[in-house]
């Protein structure tokens, strides 16, 4: 009796199938990317004397080699630096034109006149840990988000959502044209109520 032979299998169309599904994966597939620390540098201008700023309007954060929080020159602890940087942007202590008919702070003459007038100054010493630095960076952006999620819910209640999750959705490119174009000046309103005046120091040895 002939040996019958085995019959082949056609994987001709294999590679057809298996081109088909990379391009569908590469096409559908989102990848992350890590956009660091978000960080306006001021514009150029051509200024002979700099701009005189108050003292109490300067709030000033240290951290030692230690990981140690300085605040105002007073010890602290990171889960406390949010609200303390809130409690100075919102302080409103300003009168006459530098008066904040917005702010919901204690009004103190000695903080901060106003919260366009409020500056963070942060200042780490070369031996700070990455941890730590992270840390205190996320805590001084989240008061300014904290304050401007406030702001946006009371000017804009009928949208349901904060000041956080529009700027997402602007962001976001998928959002339609029409949608970005109704938020963008709703988040610049609220942004100049509440601008993010972060100024970082160089990095130093801190004794």
């Amino acid at each position: 009796m002939a040996k019958r032979a085995a019959p082949e299998v056609n994987a001709g169309s294999m590679a057809d199938i298996a081109f088909l599904l990379l391009i569908f994966f590469l096409v559908t597939t989102t990848i992350e990317t890590d956009s660091g620390l978000n960080r306006k540098l001021p514009p150029m201008e051509d200024q002979v004397d700099p701009p005189i700023i108050r003292q109490k309007n300067i709030f000033t954060v240290l951290v030692s080699k230690n990981d140690q929080l300085l605040v105002e020159e007073e010890l602290a602890d990171i889960a406390d630096l949010r609200s303390l940087a809130i409690a100075f942007l919102d302080n409103g202590g300003g009168v006459g034109d530098e008066a904040c008919d917005y702010c919901q702070g204690e009004r103190d003459e000695t903080s901060s006149d106003n919260p366009d007038k409020a500056i963070i100054s942060l200042k780490n010493d070369r031996e700070t840990s990455y941890k730590v630095y992270i840390a205190v960076q996320n805590e001084l952006v989240a008061a300014y988000n904290d304050l401007r999620n406030r702001e946006f819910e009371r000017l804009y209640p009928s949208l349901g959502i904060n000041f956080v999750q529009a700027q997402k959705q602007y962001d976001d490119p998928r959002t339609p044209v029409e949608v970005a174009e109704e938020l963008k000046p709703k988040l610049d309103q609220v942004k100049a109520m509440f601008p993010q005046k972060l100024s970082e120091a160089e990095s130093a040895k801190l004794n």
